[in-house]
């Protein structure tokens, strides 16, 4: 895609009109939106399975000219970085540990159109929360056993005319879930094939009548889990 990737063009309305009158020399937000994507590549480690965790607290340092003029922005700018960064993690599988937070600071010793940024992960463990999303609406799986179908006993249930009461069982055992057909009139599937059990992937996709569900894992701090 050229000099600029998808990440980059994101912020392309940010450079442009009053912004782009703003960063003539120095540090541009383009070169921090790099900057921020390469620290969150470098600093990107397997934990588990499919499962890769990066840093949440990123510091960016500027020259003080350079941090004065990013700073008379207020928070639309990072606002900005923030969620362009989320979206290079999302499209890269990349979890972060807690809420992402973008920081401007000044360091003395840096000279305008110089920058640095530095990293770390929120204190305390990581804990994994699966979750299924159906039609915009997450559910969070608990840890044993969980039913989904159309029957109002079922622990999620699901508007379809093409599934069972009792469609299928997802057992999550807080590490990995497990997805089983109770024997459905439909059948289910996994992927596009069908299945009668089969270990789940994060973002793997189950279908159920005309009904879809996404499972997905995330990473947060175990006071949040």
């Amino acid at each position: 895609m050229g000099l600029l990737d998808r990440f980059e063009r994101g912020l392309e309305r940010v450079v442009n009109g009053a912004f782009a009158k703003t960063f003539r020399s120095g540090v541009e937000p383009v070169e921090i939106a790099a900057a921020l994507r390469r620290e969150l590549d470098t600093n990107a480690r397997v934990v588990s399975r499919e499962r890769i965790l990066v840093p949440n607290l990123l510091t960016v340092q500027l020259s003080q000219d350079d941090s004065e003029e990013l700073l008379s922005l207020g928070d639309t700018l990072t606002d900005e970085l923030k969620q362009s960064l989320q979206k290079h993690a999302a499209s890269n599988g990349y979890s972060f540990a807690a809420p992402l937070i973008i920081e401007i600071d000044t360091d003395e010793k840096l000279t305008k159109g110089m920058l640095e940024v530095t990293s770390r992960s929120a204190k305390g463990e990581v804990a994994w929360q699966a979750v299924i999303d159906i039609k915009g609406t997450r559910h969070r799986l608990r840890k044993g056993a969980t039913i989904v179908g159309r029957g109002s006993d079922s622990d999620i249930t699901i508007d379809d005319a093409g599934a069972s009461r009792k469609h299928v069982e997802i057992i999550w055992d807080g590490d990995r879930a497990q997805v089983s057909d109770l024997g459905s009139t439909n059948g289910t599937k996994l992927n596009g094939k069908k299945l009668k059990k089969a270990l789940l992937e994060p973002d793997s996709i189950i279908d159920i009548g005309a009904t879809r569900l996404v499972y997905r894992v995330q990473a947060q701090t175990k006071g949040n889990a």
